[in-house]
């Protein structure tokens, strides 16, 4: 465990955020430091304080406990993400017989500082409990593969001697906090706490001090279980099978059984590690892998335990799907149980949770996770990574023993424990996988704003690999969406089958395909060299076959519907002279639109097209609109305007023809006009 401590850095840090403290910006220099490495926090896990003094606005001198707020991470901590509390009142609290949680919530929140500021940590309390002026809390991975052994006392005693103080096993909150206080009280030349099933805390003076002996307790950690061997794992098969393969075949089947669960959106994640596949396909893996969660907390994120899949039926559609529901109905069965006992046990009155997995480990695959949104399936992902490098470690010095059921009931279903999650009312797009063709400019990228403004999950493809790059950055920027995105030519039917390929690796499947991308190719229809023509329709028609083909596959095996969107063009209603190389393959996407609803509604597939006209877009040159614009006496700005509203048509209202029609749960096979009315272009 390096010890990452930089004097310049720090000082920079300082003279960063001369605006606060000093106190609050080497707090927020070793924040940093701890929550840089995902072997000691993940995802809002951890938490740091400082205790200060500081002036309130009638110049009196108060004192403060700065600790880290709800919704903050610690590698990104700014100042704002420090809430001041005020230390004497919380240390009054200590003498108190007990504490509820929302009454803890209470106290802490009423003694802010600044109103606005976020909820304090829920272990606040244990902050100011204890003297010291900085500390610091992680869930170092080390660390819990001591403290989740079944001697984790004595094993920690004989590593740190009297260094470290040993808490047991309490939720956090109001009981821990005084736990905590007490085992310090016994032996005050403790430089930390080990709390079992739980993490580390380290205290000190200075913020060095304190950061200095969380990485000192560590690195004996990592000492300590390096001196022992490691246990090779037995694999179920000598070979293990193609992990795309497999992925391919189960992903699409997984989002297609969770939304018809669910009645939800669901995204798939697939992480590829050599480790986690090797685990997954191991004979230890049955067992190990359904013990519980590293620290309690966790259980938030994945659930108490993976579903575990070793699928026969690759080969078989309806037989793996069989396979993977039958998996999953026992899954959902065991989950009930775990929930009844624990609320008849307890004697609590709490609604149930979904009962559905969020890791799935699938032998000859590896490790998958899944969820409602991008984000939650890459942190339960990261979650289970260091999980499984916890449990192997945990068998190497030992067993792996961590909470058992029924305290994690009580973490999964604390309130507070569940607010971390942040649950916001859902928007209309959101969980939904939306693959645009043509990106990176005009109505591809206007369209792709829409759908991310309205938080749906991007899939983004182009030839131009530097604009769509450069625009999906911002659009991440912007929107803090998933987003993938290729440079596929849409013409070589090969690489469009490549992108449905990583669609399936990223996302898990697909809901609606936006086939945008094409070319306004002219000519004169006896005169235009066949060659021409050709390639006319093999991006302006044959493009948008290929990629409804491969969209319906991937709909047949989620079972669960899909929306095919063509941009079609006025041109096949209203052929313009010189265009019939654009027009005739445009008026071939009205037929194959038509035939796709035909063909595919009793499957819920709904297949509509956009017909769009005088858009500013890269097919309109200078050089198209001056001819055409001249040619009606007009100006280039009136041509723009030439319809029957008499006002232009942007690439944002085309976009929105695409999304509102795509969500238009009853309509199929329909042309929808967006050019401001132009009645030779209508259908008829």
């Amino acid at each position: 465990m390096q010890n990452l401590w930089n004097e310049s850095e720090s000082r920079a840090t300082i003279e960063q955020y001369k605006d606060v403290s000093e106190d609050i910006a080497l707090r927020v220099y070793t924040s940093r430091l701890i929550g840089a490495d995902p072997s000691l926090v993940l995802h809002g896990g951890g938490n740091t304080s400082v205790k200060s003094i500081t002036t309130n606005a009638l110049g009196e001198e108060v004192n403060v406990l700065y600790v880290k707020g709800s919704g903050w991470d610690l590698d990104t901590l700014e100042p704002p993400g420090l809430p001041g509390v005020q230390l004497d009142h919380l240390i009054k609290l200590r003498t108190l017989d007990y504490l509820s949680d929302e009454d803890m919530v209470n106290e802490q929140r009423t003694h802010l500082l600044d109103a606005s500021s976020p909820n304090p940590s829920v272990e606040t309390l244990l902050h100011a409990f204890l003297p010291h002026k900085f500390i610091d809390h992680s869930h170092a991975d080390t660390i819990l593969v001591l403290a989740n052994q079944p001697n984790a006392k004595s094993i920690c005693e004989s590593i740190y001697g009297e260094t470290m103080g040993i808490v047991s096993y309490i939720m956090p909150g109001f009981d821990l906090a005084k736990a905590a206080a007490e085992v310090y009280e016994k032996n005050p030349n403790v430089k930390g706490l080990v709390l079992i099933n739980h993490g580390l805390f380290t205290f000190g003076n200075t913020a060095r001090e304190s950061y200095d002996r969380h990485i000192e307790a560590i690195q004996q950690a990592e000492d300590f279980i390096a001196s022992h061997s490691e246990k090779k794992l037995s694999p179920v098969n000598k070979k293990i099978t193609s992990g795309e393969g497999v992925l391919a075949s189960i992903g699409p089947c997984l989002r297609g059984l969770f939304s018809e669960e669910t009645g939800q959106n669901w995204l798939l994640h697939y992480r590829e590690d050599p480790v986690a596949c090797a685990f997954a396909s191991s004979r230890e893996c049955k067992d190990w892998s359904q013990i519980g969660t590293a620290t309690p907390d966790h259980v938030i994120r994945t659930k108490q335990k993976p579903l575990l899949l070793d699928p026969k039926h690759l080969d078989d559609p309806e037989k793996l799907r069989k396979e993977i529901s039958n998996a999953l109905e026992k899954y959902k069965n065991d989950y009930h149980k775990y929930f009844k006992t624990n609320l008849q046990s307890k004697g609590v009155d709490k609604k149930e949770l979904d009962p559905l997995p969020r890791i799935i480990l699938v032998a000859g695959l590896g490790l998958v996770t899944i969820g409602k949104s991008v984000k939650e399936t890459e942190i339960a992902a990261d979650i289970y990574q260091h999980t499984i490098d916890i449990i192997k470690k945990s068998f190497n010095i030992g067993q792996f023993t961590p909470l058992k059921d029924n305290d994690l009931f009580d973490m999964e279903y604390w309130s507070l424990e569940q607010a971390k999650l942040g649950k916001k009312s859902p928007t209309v797009a959101q969980g939904k996988i939306v693959y645009i063709t043509g990106a990176a400019s005009g109505i591809g990228l206007a369209t792709a704003k829409l759908f991310a403004e309205n938080g749906a999950t991007l899939f983004l493809i182009d030839l131009d690999k530097d604009t769509l790059t450069r625009e999906v950055e911002k659009l991440r920027k912007q929107f803090k969406i998933g987003i993938a995105f290729q440079v596929v030519d849409v013409t070589v039917e090969k690489e469009v089958k490549k992108s449905f390929e990583y669609l399936t690796k990223v996302f898990g499947g697909l809901d609606i395909l936006i086939s945008n991308a094409g070319n306004a190719i002219r000519g004169k229809i006896g005169e235009v060299d066949s060659a021409v023509l050709r390639k006319s329709f093999e991006l302006n028609f044959f493009s948008h076959q290929t990629l409804a083909s491969q969209a319906v596959q991937l709909f047949q095996k989620q079972k669960t519907g899909g929306v095919l969107m063509f941009n079609a063009s006025k041109a096949a209603f209203n052929p313009g002279k010189g265009f019939g190389p654009y027009a005739l393959p445009k008026a071939g996407v009205i037929a194959l639109m038509k035939q796709y609803a035909v063909d595919y509604g009793k499957d819920g597939i709904r297949s509509n097209a956009v017909n769009a006209d005088r858009i500013r877009t890269n097919l309109f040159t200078k050089e198209m609109v001056a001819e055409r614009s001249t040619a009606r006496g007009l100006t280039p700005d009136e041509y723009f305007k030439s319809n029957l509203l008499e006002t232009e048509v942007f690439d944002t209202d085309v976009a929105k023809g695409f999304f509102d029609t795509a969500l238009a749960e009853k309509t199929t096979g329909s042309v929808v006009i967006v050019d401001g009315g132009n009645i030779a272009a209508s259908p008829r």
